[in-house]
C-alpha cells in the first residue's frame, strides 16, 4: 500500500499565482507538519513503530531518520560547569549489524529499563542489554534467530513484569498546612519468568503470538501460538495492545477488516519454581512456558466519529465520515490503583483514528475533527435472564452462569489536530496525548477529566494535576517521556532530538504570588521524586527540573519535603543499626549533594558538601562488613581477588586521612574560639558566622554513626588479617592497609574516644535543652538540610572546644596532622585543593588517585597509591573501561568483567556495577563505548 505524500501539494507554487485555487483541500495542508503524513502512514500500516524510547535507568534510545541504526544518548552534568544536557549520541552498531539492512522499525524497553527490545520491518528481533554503563549496551539476542517473513512484522510488544514489589506513593495531602504522603507497597502483576530472566511477548501481523524468553543460561528460547485457535477469522492484524492483568494478559488487537477484538492469554511455566541446583543435570531442565487461552473475546465494530462527540453538538450527524479515518493508536489503559493488591479497575480500550491531513474532503461535508479519541469500558458480569426462565423446570441444580465481558463504548474525544502519541506516564496516574503542533493535553486515566491547573490545591496526585505543563516547542513528531515523566525528548523528522522540559509558574501569575500553587508545585515534584526512589527509577529529569527553575530557597523547601515523605529520621543517636540498611538515606543525600554541585573544578556549597561528605562516609563504612562476609569460606589460590583488597587500601586510606581532616579542623576551630572562651555571647556570635564542614559531620548522628561504623572496620581488618593466606598483590595491598594504619597520627581506639566525647556532649545538650526522642529530628535535620548549627547544639559545641579538644591533644601527633596535604579529598576551597582537582582525579569507588598529567602529592595517605594506580584502565583480562558519572562527574576505572566472581560479588552487592556512589549513572568513557 504507497504511503500518503510527505508533502502537500502547493498549488499556488505550480501556476505563479497569488490566491488559491481552492480545490476543496482542507484548510491547514500546505501549513501541516513536516513529516506529519508519512507518520501517520506508518501508525496507520503497523502498531509497532516506535521509534524513540526513555529508558527508567535514564537511556535514550531512538532510531535513525534512515532507519538503519539506534543511538543512544542520556541526561549528563556537565563537570565544566554543572548544567544539565543531552549527552552526544552513541550508535550501537552491533544493532546495525545484526538486522543486515532491514529498516528498523520499532523500540521498547523492559520494566527496569535495562533490556532494550528492537525490531525490523521483517519482524525479526534483536534485545540488548545495559550491563555497566547508559551508552555501552551489550547484545543478548540476536535478529539472525527470526525468520525474515513480511507476515511475522510485529503490530504488539510487551515485556513481562519482573517479580518484585515496590514502594509507591498515591497522592499528598494538605492538612494544617503540611503535606501528608499516602505510601504503600505495591505488588507486581504477572506472569513472571521463574528465573527472574528477561521475557518478551511479541504479536505478529498473521496473528502469531511468540514469546521469547531467556533461560538461566542466558540463551534464547522461544514459543508460539495462532490467536486463530480462538475462532480468529479475520486476515491480516495491524495493531495490537498487550497488558498484564490480574486475570491474565489482555490482548486488544485489530484487523484489516477493521474489527477490534479481545483475548486474555495466560502463561504457565514447568515447573513454576526453579532450583539453581539444577544446573548440575545433564542436560539441564529449564522452565518451560506454555500459552492457555482463556476464551472471553470480544469483537467491536465501529464507526468514527460517534455521534456523540465531546466537542461537538450531540445531535450532529457525521455522514459518511467513517471511511475517511484509519485506526493510528490501540492501547489498553490501566488506572493506577492506590492499594497494594495492583489495579482493580477495569481497563480501557483507547484507540486513536485519526484522517490523513492531505485528505480530500467533499464539498458538502461538514468541517469534521482531524483525530478521534475514542474509548471502551471494558466489562465483565452475569449475563441476566428473563424472569420466565425462572418458571422453567430444570433437572440440574445449582447451575452457575458464567461471566460474560462487554465493552461499552464511552464519550469520544476530539481534536482539530493530529494525534501523535498516547502515553500513560507518572506511573499510571496520567494519560499525556500528544498532537503534532507540539502541545500536549494531560488527562485523568481514571475519569478522563483533563487536568488544566491546580484544581485542588490541597490534593497532588501528578505534576499534571499540580499545574505543571509542556510549552509549545519545535514540532516533532515522535516523542518519549523521561521516566517521571517531567522532561520529554522529540524526534523530528530529520532525526533530530530536542529537549523539553515541563513548566509551572511556581505561584507567580500575573505580577501575583499564590502560595498555595507554589506549595503545590513543591509537593508534586516531591511526590514524583519519591515514586523514583521507591521503583528504583532514574531521578536526573526531577533533578535538571530542580537545577533550572528552582531558586536555592525553593530547592531547600523540597528537600525538605524529601525528607518527611520519605520518613527520613535524621536522628540516630541511638538506632544505630537502622542506618546502613535504609533505601532512601542515599537517595535524598544524592539529590541534595547534586542540587549544589557547580563545577568539577570549583568547591562546592557547604550545604551540598555535608551530604557529599556523608555519601563518601557510607561508603567507606560498608566496604568493611561486605569485604569480610564475601570472604568467609572462601577457598582458592588466591582467595582474596587483589582488586578487591586494593578497593578496601584506597578506602582506608580516604577514611582515614578523612579522619585527619576533621581533626586539623577542629583543633584549628579550637585555637580559634579561645579569645571568646569566657564569654558565651561572643562565642554564640561567632559561631553563626562560622561555616565548618567537619564541625557538622561531628554533630550530625548520621555522619558521627559512619564514622564509627569505620573505625569499627578499621579495627577488624588490622586484627582479622594479620594471618590470612594471602599472596601476591593481595599481600601487597594488605601490607599498605596495615602499615597507612601503623603510621596515623591517631590511633584508632583514640579516635573512637573523640566520637565518645561528641556523642556525650550531644547527649548532655539535648538533656538540658529538654528534648526527648521525638525532639531530636528535628535540629539533625537542619545539620543535614541547612547546615546550620542548631541553638540546641551551641553548648556541645563549646564542650568540644573548651574540653574534648584538649583531652585529646596528648594522644596524638599534632604536627603531622597539621603538616598532612587533604586536598585530594576535595572538600576545601584553598588552592592547593582547586589545583589538585584541576590536574588529577579520584576513582570514586577505589579512592585511587588518577593522573590526568603532571605530578603531585596524593594527600597523607594516599603517597603509595600513584604506583599501584592502573592510571589507563587497561587490565590483563578485561577491557579499557573508564566511567564517568552523569550526576556527581567523578570517575571510576574498572575491569569488565571482573577477574574473579568475587570481585563481581563485591561490586554488585555495592550498587556499583551501573551506578556511582551518588546513585547515579555510568557514561562509558573513550573506547568501547556503545557496546560490540
Amino acid at each position: 500500500m504507497p504511503l500518503i505524500m510527505e508533502d502537500g501539494i502547493n498549488v499556488d507554487d505550480l501556476f505563479g499565482e497569488s490566491t488559491s485555487l481552492e480545490l476543496g483541500l482542507p484548510p491547514g495542508t500546505t501549513t501541516s507538519t513536516k513529516g506529519l503524513a508519512q507518520r501517520l502512514d506508518e501508525m496507520r500500516l503497523v502498531g509497532c513503530c516506535q521509534k524513540i524510547a526513555w529508558s527508567r535507568l535514564g537511556c535514550i534510545a531512538y532510531i535513525s531518520q534512515d532507519s538503519s541504526r539506534v543511538n543512544v544518548r542520556h541526561l549528563q552534568c556537565q563537570q565544566s560547569d554543572g548544567k544539565w544536557v543531552l549527552s552526544d549520541e552513541t550508535p550501537l552498531n552491533q544493532i546495525t549489524e545484526a538486522h543486515d539492512g532491514h529498516a528498523l522499525v520499532h523500540l521498547c524497553w523492559n520494566e527496569t529499563g535495562s533490556e532494550l527490545a528492537v525490531a525490523d520491518s521483517s519482524g525479526r528481533v534483536s534485545i540488548c542489554s545495559i550491563p555497566v554503563a547508559l551508552n555501552s549496551i551489550n547484545g543478548s539476542r540476536q535478529a539472525a534467530f527470526d525468520v525474515d517473513d513480511d507476515g511475522a512484522q510485529i503490530v504488539g510488544m510487551m515485556w513481562l513484569n519482573q517479580q518484585r514489589s515496590v514502594h509507591s506513593f498515591y497522592q499528598a495531602t494538605k492538612g494544617q498546612g503540611r503535606w501528608a504522603y499516602s505510601p504503600f507497597r505495591r505488588r507486581p502483576i504477572g506472569p513472571f519468568h521463574p528465573v527472574s530472566k528477561a521475557a518478551l511477548l511479541c504479536i505478529t501481523r498473521s496473528g502469531v503470538m511468540k514469546l521469547l524468553y531467556q533461560n538461566p543460561d542466558n540463551r534464547w528460547a522461544e514459543i508460539t501460538a495462532e490467536l486463530k485457535n480462538t475462532s480468529y477469522s479475520d486476515r491480516f492484524l495491524t495493531h495490537a495492545a498487550l497488558v498484564a492483568t490480574q486475570a491474565g494478559i489482555l490482548i486488544a488487537t485489530h484487523s484489516t477488516c477493521q474489527k477490534i477484538s479481545l483475548y486474555r492469554v495466560s502463561i504457565s511455566w514447568n515447573p513454576a519454581q526453579w532450583d539453581p541446583t539444577q544446573q548440575k543435570q545433564t542436560p539441564p531442565q529449564y522452565p518451560v512456558p506454555t500459552f492457555r487461552f482463556i476464551h472471553s473475546k470480544v469483537e467491536v465494530p465501529y464507526n468514527i466519529p460517534s455521534n456523540r462527540g465531546s466537542t461537538e453538538n450531540p445531535n450532529e450527524q457525521y455522514p459518511l465520515t467513517s471511511s475517511l479515518y484509519c485506526l493510528t493508536s490501540l492501547q489498553i489503559i490501566l488506572p493506577a490503583s492506590d492499594n497494594s493488591a495492583g489495579s482493580t479497575l477495569n481497563p480501557w480500550i483507547v484507540a486513536v483514528f485519526s484522517i490523513p491531513p492531505h485528505a480530500i474532503l467533499p464539498h458538502q461535508q461538514p468541517q469534521v475533527p482531524a483525530s478521534a479519541i475514542v474509548r471502551w469500558q471494558l466489562e465483565t458480569g452475569v449475563p441476566s435472564l428473563h424472569p420466565k426462565f425462572d418458571e422453567v423446570a430444570s433437572k440440574k441444580t445449582n447451575i452457575q452462569v458464567k461471566p460474560k465481558s462487554s465493552l461499552r463504548r464511552l464519550e469520544d474525544i476530539t481534536s482539530d489536530r493530529h494525534v501523535i502519541s498516547v502515553d500513560q506516564t507518572e506511573y499510571g496516574n496520567v494519560l499525556a496525548i500528544s498532537y503534532d503542533d507540539s502541545s500536549i493535553s494531560f488527562y485523568d486515566p481514571k475519569t478522563m477529566s483533563g487536568f488544566d491547573g491546580v484544581d485542588d490545591a490541597n490534593n497532588v496526585t501528578s505534576l499534571a494535576q499540580a499545574g505543571f505543563q509542556y510549552p509549545l516547542d519545535a514540532s516533532g513528531i515522535h516523542i518519549s517521556f523521561s521516566p517521571n515523566a517531567c522532561v520529554a525528548v522529540g524526534l523530528d523528522s530529520d532525526g533530530k532530538t530536542h529537549l523539553r522540559i515541563m513548566q509551572h509558574s511556581y505561584g507567580a501569575e500575573s505580577g501575583h504570588y499564590d502560595e498555595n500553587k507554589f506549595s503545590a508545585a513543591i509537593a508534586a515534584l516531591t511526590l514524583a521524586f519519591c515514586r523514583g526512589c521507591g521503583g528504583e527509577v532514574n531521578t536526573d529529569d526531577i533533578l535538571l527540573l530542580l537545577i533550572r527553575q528552582l531558586s536555592s530557597d525553593s530547592q531547600t523547601v523540597f528537600l525538605n519535603e524529601v525528607y518527611r515523605a520519605l520518613s527520613i529520621n535524621c536522628n540516630f543517636t541511638t538506632e544505630h543499626d537502622k542506618l546502613m540498611n535504609h533505601p532512601y538515606i542515599p537517595r535524598a543525600l544524592s539529590i541534595q549533594a547534586a542540587l549544589g554541585f557547580k563545577s568539577k573544578y570549583k568547591a562546592r556549597s557547604l550545604s551540598s558538601n555535608v551530604p557529599w561528605a556523608i555519601l563518601q562516609l557510607r561508603q567507606a563504612a560498608i566496604i568493611y562488613p561486605f569485604f569480610f562476609q564475601y570472604n568467609k569460606g572462601v577457598q582458592a589460590p588466591e582467595p582474596h581477588d587483589p582488586d578487591v583488597v586494593r578497593m578496601v587500601l584506597g578506602n582506608t586510606k580516604w577514611a582515614l586521612d578523612f579522619s585527619l581532616y576533621i581533626l586539623n579542623e577542629l583543633f584549628d576551630l579550637a585555637d580559634e574560639f579561645e579569645s571568646v572562651a569566657t564569654d558565651q555571647e561572643s562565642f554564640n556570635q561567632k559561631l553563626k558566622t562560622t561555616s565548618s564542614l567537619p564541625l557538622i559531620i561531628l554533630l550530625s548522628s548520621m555522619s558521627r554513626c559512619f564514622l564509627r561504623f569505620i573505625c569499627r572496620g578499621l579495627r577488624g581488618i588490622h586484627a582479622g588479617y594479620a594471618n590470612a593466606p594471602l599472596t601476591g598483590d593481595s599481600r601487597v595491598y594488605y601490607t599498605e592497609i596495615c602499615a597507612a594504619l601503623d603510621s596515623s597520627p591517631i590511633r584508632t581506639d583514640v579516635y573512637e574516644k573523640l566520637l565518645t566525647y561528641v556523642d556525650s556532649a550531644v547527649k548532655h545538650a539535648y538533656t538540658g535543652a529538654g528534648f526527648g526522642d521525638t525532639e531530636r529530628p528535628g535540629p539533625e535535620k537542619e545539620l543535614l538540610v541547612h547546615s546550620r548549627i542548631p541553638p540546641v547544639l551551641v553548648p556541645a559545641v563549646s564542650t568540644i572546644l573548651r574540653q574534648t579538644v584538649p583531652t585529646l591533644k596528648a594522644e596524638v601527633d599534632r604536627m603531622s596532622i597539621y603538616l598532612g596535604d587533604y586536598s585530594w579529598l576535595g572538600f576545601g576551597a584553598d588552592a592547593r585543593t582547586e589545583a589538585y582537582r584541576r590536574s588529577r582525579d579520584v576513582d570514586i569507588i577505589k579512592k585511587a588517585p588518577i593522573a590526568r598529567g603532571g605530578s603531585l602529592s596524593l594527600g597523607t595517605q594516599g603517597s603509595n597509591l600513584a604506583a599501584n594506580a592502573n592510571t589507563n584502565g587497561r587490565t590483563p583480562q578485561g577491557g579499557n573501561l573508564t566511567r564517568r558519572c552523569v550526576r556527581c562527574c567523578e570517575i571510576s576505572e574498572a575491569m569488565y568483567p571482573p577477574r574473579s566472581v568475587l570481585a563481581f560479588r563485591m561490586i554488585y552487592k555495592l550498587g556499583h556495577l551501573r551506578s556511582c556512589i551518588c546513585g547515579g549513572m555510568w557514561n562509558l568513557e573513550g573506547a568501547g563505548a556503545g557496546g560490540g
